[in-house]
């Protein structure tokens, strides 16, 4: 895929929400949405190519004096979302205001972390979007470390891949594989196409039960 071609394709992906992505994803049979990642500051709609981050419980050997998430954000190119494996019970921050001032300033979309993050105000006076599954105050400091990055994760029950594109809104958190990137964008205008029709159809008066039935049910059978 050229550069061309990925950012006409990234263009219609930010128009979709990550309902009819994750709908395009079923019908591939690909993972769908991750859920229980919330927007933590704004929920600014954002779409990228991934740039991963794996962390682990403890501190880092060898006494590596490397900050978690810096190493990310230095090579991150504009547009980009850094996508953080953080599961690991530890209640502590992974991401923090630090960290959003220069992800935003390196021109990054923003930030999903499968995992606690914190100053979130901060974030949200910068209008820089963090999703994660909590909001916390406590420091990372010898409680976790940052592992590796630009290597796959884990995000819920879905393996990212550096590269793989993720997209975020207020309803979730889906990510397609580079791949599959154009039959999925395919797909999920289909479906928003669709559900437009029934929209509209309910505004001209027709019952729901005829606007949403076995149709519906069977839409992704006719992608």
């Amino acid at each position: 895929m050229t550069d061309d071609e990925l950012q006409r394709l990234m263009s219609k992906l930010r128009a979709l929400d990550s309902c009819a992505v994750s709908d395009a994803l079923d019908s591939l049979a690909l993972p769908p949405a991750v859920t229980g990642l919330p927007p933590l500051s704004v929920a600014n709609r954002i779409a990228g190519p991934a740039v991963t981050v794996k962390l682990g419980p403890g501190s880092a050997a060898g006494g590596s004096d490397r900050h978690l998430g810096t190493t990310a954000i230095e090579a991150a190119r504009t547009g980009d979302i850094i996508v953080i494996e953080h599961a690991y019970g530890i209640d502590c921050a992974g991401w923090g205001g630090v960290l959003s001032v220069g992800a935003q300033l390196r021109g990054i979309a923003g930030v999903i972390i499968d995992g606690p993050a914190r100053d979130i105000d901060e974030a949200r006076d910068l209008d820089f979007p963090v999703y994660g599954r909590s909001a916390t105050s406590r420091t990372a400091r010898g409680r976790v470390h940052e592992q590796d990055f630009d290597c796959p994760v884990t995000i819920g029950d879905v393996v990212v891949s550096p590269g793989d594109i993720a997209l975020a809104d207020a309803s979730g958190v889906v990510f397609v594989p580079h791949a599959h990137l154009s039959e999925v964008v395919r797909r999920a205008e289909r479906i928003t196409a669709r559900e437009r029709l029934m929209v509209e159809a309910l505004r001209d008066g027709e019952p729901i039960t005829e606007v949403v039935g076995r149709d519906y049910e069977e839409m992704l059978d006719e992608l």
